[in-house]
C-alpha cells in the first residue's frame, strides 16, 4: 500500500523545483496521488477495509487542501500539475 523508496525519489526529482526540494506543493501532491493511487487499487480487492478507507480520505481532503492553496498562490503552476498528474478537478 506504501509507495517504495525509489518511486518516492523518482516523484521528487520529476516534480522538485530545485535539488533537494521535497517541501513543495507539486511534490507533496505528487506524492498523495502515489498514495491515493495505490490505495485505490488496494481498494478493489479488499472492499470492506474500512480502517484503510478512513486513511484514504484524510489523504484526499490533505492533497485537496494543498491543491487549493496552489490555485491560490499561482494558478499557471496548478494547471499543469493537474494536467501532469491527470487529476480531475
Amino acid at each position: 500500500m506504501s509507495i517504495t523508496a525509489e518511486r518516492k525519489t523518482a516523484l521528487i526529482q520529476q516534480f522538485a523545483k530545485k535539488s533537494g526540494d521535497t517541501g513543495s506543493p507539486e511534490v507533496q501532491i505528487a506524492i498523495l496521488t502515489e498514495r491515493i493511487t495505490n490505495l485505490t487499487e488496494h481498494f478493489k480487492t479488499h472492499t470492506k477495509d474500512n480502517h484503510s478507507r478512513r486513511g484514504l480520505l484524510k489523504l484526499v481532503s490533505q492533497r485537496r487542501s494543498l491543491l487549493d492553496y496552489l490555485k491560490k498562490k499561482e494558478e499557471s503552476r496548478y494547471r499543469t500539475l493537474i494536467e501532469t498528474l491527470g487529476i480531475r478537478r
